[in-house]
């Protein structure tokens, strides 16, 4: 099985994205061994701290390094990805030469209480991937439109169209991790 890190772009403790993306390991826990990649505690990137970068920062880019593929779960701050996502995906990058994400297979999706919320994040988020020449999945294109009353007291989806939508998503993106994974083990 593949082991695929979640990232979830924003750093709220009731974050509706951390929450779908808690559904998505449910959904897939016979697909793939699921680890959450936490970005909260990330300073600020500052290239002068490179060469003496702080644990967090190198754990982190290590998490990244250590797993198949990604699993990015995003909302939309201010028609963009938010502040704390980007600072994470900048200390990946970085030092220059040293990307945490070159050839890593990444999927992206968002949640939120309008039913195109993300779109804009995840268009953004798509070309910050292509420069980092991470292969992203294209189709499923996945804006999951969160309805609290959707989910039951224990965080259970409990509506099949919605359900239905994440499998889809995420059997789309464990296929696409394995798909890179295979082709980098035959290179």
């Amino acid at each position: 099985m593949p082991r695929i890190g979640i990232i979830v772009g924003s750093i709220a403790a009731h974050s509706i994205n951390r929450k779908v993306a808690g559904v998505l390991t449910q959904l897939a826990a016979d697909q793939a061994d699921f680890e959450f990649i936490e970005i909260a505690d990330l300073p600020l990137y500052d290239h002068g701290l490179d060469g003496s970068w702080p644990e967090v920062a190198t754990s982190f880019k290590e998490q990244v390094e250590s797993v198949d593929g990604i699993i990015i779960v995003t909302p939309e701050y201010s028609r963009s990805i938010p502040g704390a996502l980007k600072n994470a995906l900048d200390w990946a990058s970085r030092p220059w030469g040293q990307n945490s994400f070159t050839n890593k297979p990444v999927a992206v999706m968002g949640a939120s209480i309008s039913p195109i919320g993300t779109a804009l994040a995840q268009s953004h988020l798509r070309s910050i991937l292509a420069h980092f020449s991470a292969p992203t999945l294209g189709q499923p294109e996945t804006f999951f439109h969160y309805r609290a009353d959707a989910f039951g007291p224990d965080g259970s989806l409990q509506d099949e169209a919605q359900v239905a939508v994440l499998t889809t998503f995420v059997n789309a993106a464990v296929a696409h991790i394995e798909s890179h994974a295979a082709v980098g083990a035959n290179a």
